[in-house]
């Protein structure tokens, strides 16, 4: 396995390897997913979170291997750059690759974070739903990103597990392998809030701190939110569709 650590984890270096390399035998399954999965280790007083990304296909196999940086380099990579904007994500500890003649297997490996909840609890049941305190603490630190020119791509409920504080609530980003640099315009920013919440009541929360914090019309960004959420659930129901004809088709 190729690996890169941060500074600060060199020192346990070799018993994270040995994680990397026990991780179907060993460590607590903590999230399975069809595409990817998660396992908890322990090293001392720490708890390791060890992401392990599925295996591409084969066209991934060439590109992560010849052409482009692999989910697990990206996640580790991004993670420090979102540090160094003050945008708070689990420690980032090391990432792993396969060396084989194709890209195999890869291994994001980072602290494990005790939170409270994550964005998704602010919109299914539960004591959390439609907190408009966390909804709004949380749209100002969506226009943080933004202000600081980072792009969430898979900004979406599962991904921001929160932290509650006496003092307010701290936002940290997971998933991180899909992001963009740069200043964003305004059809950009809006388009970030398409799959986090389908609630008008939610969205109209959100558009109003929102609107605060960036000095924009609030009725523009909650029209703006409203259609890109719109937009979104359109996409994805015809998508659904698609697949479920394209089974029909796999099973006749």
């Amino acid at each position: 396995m190729k690996h890169t650590f941060s500074e600060t984890y060199i020192g346990e270096q070799e018993e994270i390897c040995a994680m990397i390399a026990n991780f179907d035998t060993q460590g607590k399954s903590f999230d399975e997913r069809d595409r990817n999965s998660l396992k908890l280790f322990n090293i001392g007083d720490e708890t390791i979170n060890v992401k392990s990304f599925k295996v591409p296909h084969l066209i991934n196999k060439i590109a992560y291997k010849f052409f482009r940086s692999s989910k697990a380099e990206r996640s580790f990579t991004y993670a420090h750059k979102l540090l160094e904007n003050g945008i708070l994500t689990p420690t980032p500890i090391a990432y792993f690759e396969e060396e084989t003649i194709l890209f195999g297997h890869s291994y994001y490996v980072s602290k494990h974070l005790k939170y409270d909840l994550t964005y998704r609890e602010l919109t299914t049941e539960g004591i959390y739903k439609g907190n408009k305190k966390i909804l709004a603490a949380f749209a100002k630190f969506t226009y943080t990103l933004h202000n600081k020119g980072i792009h969430f791509l898979d900004h979406s409920p599962g991904n921001t597990l929160i932290v509650i504080k006496d003092d307010g609530y701290d936002f940290y980003l997971v998933d991180l392998n899909r992001m963009n640099f740069g200043s964003m315009d305004f059809e950009t920013r809006m388009a970030n809030f398409e799959r986090l919440s389908f609630n008008e009541s939610d969205i109209a929360i959100m558009a109003k701190a929102y609107a605060k914090e960036s000095g924009e019309d609030q009725e523009k960004v909650y029209k703006a939110i409203c259609n890109a959420t719109q937009s979104f659930q359109e996409k994805f129901h015809k998508k659904q569709q698609l697949k479920k004809k394209l089974k029909f088709w796999k099973k006749a």
